[in-house]
């Protein structure tokens, strides 16, 4: 069973692609994306201070490489160049959309555009890819890339299968990610002077995934950071005592052969799946990484805590509107998961250069947060929001969304 499609980007106006503030929803961080505009139209853009569409990019000789979404086609990336200040500076994002994880799902994403470059648009950027400087100060100028996600596995897999009516299926999200970063190194981001690789949902998984290779591409002096949104995704129970991300995940690794990305001290001693969560994944990456995750997601407490067929009643959808309508009980299982992720982003808050934030309410914009990390280095960004009902002004009556 697939875990329903969540926003891809931090770009584009959907549910968790978030990057408007430090409290959007789940978990995690952001990247950034790159569109083909030209030095000059991008200045006039940005002093116009309206979103700038950026055209699609599909990959150059994507068959010979093997690098295809689903369906076969070439995959997709936008690239905004840099200008002024940024023209050096890049920011690379990885796009979510959750995960297939049997041959029948992936079959179904083929037809739109998280399994087929046949139906990727134009898009405008957004948020931390925003060409706004009054709302994007430090990034907005920065050459920008978001890479399309049309593979269902967070840019880890290299396999193939077939659905029922023996129709081919690639799972090549690996060479994905190597085929279009080599690209990307071709059109200037070799020589960048400082370089950030984000995503958000499953891409804030694949930007865990993929950070120490990333930052293995540039000269030990470029300064080079990971940021992973609304990816933290926990391998809690559910109200029944299941565990749906666990069989989501378990599913993506069997089917798509993800242990070529897994970190190889893991895997030698616990099974893969443990491996390809979060909080696994952390324990191995050496890059400096900036983790936001709210401690109460509403897509993981919709999609994990409290399942809609755990939910015979109904009585969670009145609390998930407002938390001020939950129960003590509900409150307590909301506790229990924020509880869950606090421990394991216990590595992260011990890590020099390394920055999170749980915060599910502040007015503080999540480019700001990232641009304080990046460039202050040191400790970093640290920020553990207090259980509801605390006082203060990151308390909010609503859920994440």
């Amino acid at each position: 069973m697939a875990m329903g499609t969540a926003p891809r980007t931090p770009l584009v106006s959907q549910r968790r692609q978030g990057f408007a503030v430090v409290s959007a929803a789940a978990p995690w961080l952001i990247v950034m994306l790159l569109a083909v505009a030209t030095l000059s139209s991008s200045s006039v853009a940005a002093a116009a201070g309206s979103p700038e569409v950026v055209e699609l990019s599909l990959l150059a000789n994507a068959r010979e490489k093997g690098a295809v979404c689903l369906d076969g086609s070439p995959p997709g990336y936008h690239l905004q160049r840099g200008f002024g200040s940024g023209e050096h500076s890049w920011i690379v994002n990885l796009e979510g959309g959750a995960w297939c994880d049997t041959t029948e799902d992936c079959s179904d994403r083929r037809m739109t555009d998280l399994g087929s470059s046949k139906f990727m648009k134009a898009i405008e950027f957004e948020g931390i890819l925003s060409n706004k400087r009054s709302q994007n100060p430090y990034f907005y100028n920065w050459n920008k890339v978001d890479i399309r996600y049309c593979d269902g596995g967070s840019f880890a897999g290299d396999a193939e299968g077939k659905d029922r009516n023996g129709t081919k299926l690639f799972f090549r999200g690996l060479r994905i990610w190597e085929a279009v970063v080599d690209e990307l190194m071709g059109k200037g981001l070799a020589t960048a002077k400082q370089a950030l690789l984000s995503g958000c949902s499953a891409g804030g998984l694949a930007a865990l995934l993929h950070c120490d290779d990333f930052r293995a591409r540039f000269p030990q002096e470029v300064p080079v950071k990971c940021l992973s949104d609304a990816g933290f995704f926990l391998d809690a129970k559910d109200l029944s005592g299941e565990r749906l991300m666990r069989s989501i995940f378990s599913g993506v690794v069997q089917l798509q052969n993800v242990r070529k990305v897994l970190p190889r001290d893991c895997i030698a001693e616990k099974d893969p799946t443990e491996c390809f969560f979060p909080a696994e994944l952390i324990k191995s990456i050496s890059t400096p990484t900036f983790i936001r995750n709210s401690g109460y997601d509403s897509y993981q407490v919709g999609n994990i805590v409290a399942p809609g067929g755990s939910d015979p009643g109904q009585s969670w959808a009145t609390c998930k509107a407002d938390i001020r309508n939950c129960t003590s009980t509900q409150i307590e299982a909301l506790h229990g998961f924020r509880k869950e992720l606090v421990e394991a982003l216990e590595v992260a808050q011990h890590r020099r250069g390394w920055g999170c934030s749980s915060n599910h309410a502040s007015t503080t914009t999540i480019a700001e947060a990232v641009a304080d990390w990046f460039i202050g280095g040191g400790d970093g960004v640290k920020e553990i929001d207090c259980e509801y009902p605390c006082i203060g002004p990151t308390c909010s009556s609503q859920l994440d969304l």
